[in-house]
């Protein structure tokens, strides 16, 4: 196993993570965004208003996105540990 290897690796499921998180992350940034904009337009200044969104529409897109999420993981495992024999050298 060389350091290129070790590299494949660490940026194959560096990029995994990055790509199965994107989603959540996003919804709660939309969410975010949109209920800043309310208060600003309304004047409300209440802190906790954007939190109970945020943690429920992010639950939602677990729940939506989790069939893909799981799949995603369950191959490139699969594929990791297919290869497994190419590194024990």
């Amino acid at each position: 196993m060389t350091i290129n290897d070790v590299n494949m690796i660490v940026q194959d499921a560096l990029f995994l993570v990055i790509r199965l998180s994107a989603p959540c992350l996003l919804v709660s940034l939309v969410v975010g965004l949109v209920i800043s904009i309310f208060q600003t337009v309304t004047s409300i200044q209440e802190q906790t208003l954007t939190s109970i969104p945020k943690i429920i529409l992010t639950f939602i897109a677990i729940i939506l996105l989790g069939n893909w999420m799981a799949t995603t993981i369950t191959d490139y495992i699969t594929k990791l540990w297919s290869s497994f024999s190419l590194y024990i050298k």
